[in-house]
């Protein structure tokens, strides 16, 4: 009976050594944009858990190719989903990478800056329409 209770103790004490600290910004977090040069908010959701980033940003007003009645070629299709990847930080500024879903080879990538603030996490886009959403949990 020691035996097994020094065993399951050990264990215990080897995984909790193993265990990563949660950061204090972990967490489920949303919150909308302002709608920056483009004049296209941004819906964001992202997950934080030990300091990692994942997530996503979704454009409402995004649309794909519409009926063309001038005759003229097409616009573009505007990105509706990003996805959003990086390593945070308690405290200070971090830097994520968003990445558009499109088709083909339309890749397209951007660059966003987050900071916890007063509570919450402002995140802004250092490329593309300069956005900036302030996210609550």
């Amino acid at each position: 009976m020691n035996k097994i209770w020094f065993s399951l103790l050990a264990l215990g004490v080897a995984s909790t050594a193993l265990a990563q600290p949660a950061s204090p910004i972990d967490g489920q977090w949303r919150g909308t944009s302002d709608g920056g040069s483009c004049n296209a908010p941004l819906e964001f959701v992202l997950t934080i858990e030990n300091g990692f980033v994942d997530g996503s940003a979704f454009d409402t007003t995004a649309h794909g190719p519409v009926p063309n009645l001038k005759k003229a070629p097409p616009p573009a299709p505007t990105p509706g989903l990003w996805q959003i990847h990086g390593i945070a930080k308690p405290s200070g500024p971090f830097s994520l990478v968003s990445v558009a879903s499109v088709k083909a080879t339309d890749r397209r990538q951007g660059k966003l800056t987050a900071r916890s603030e007063g509570g919450g996490l402002v995140i802004s886009e250092t490329t593309g329409c300069r956005r900036t959403a302030r996210l609550s949990r």
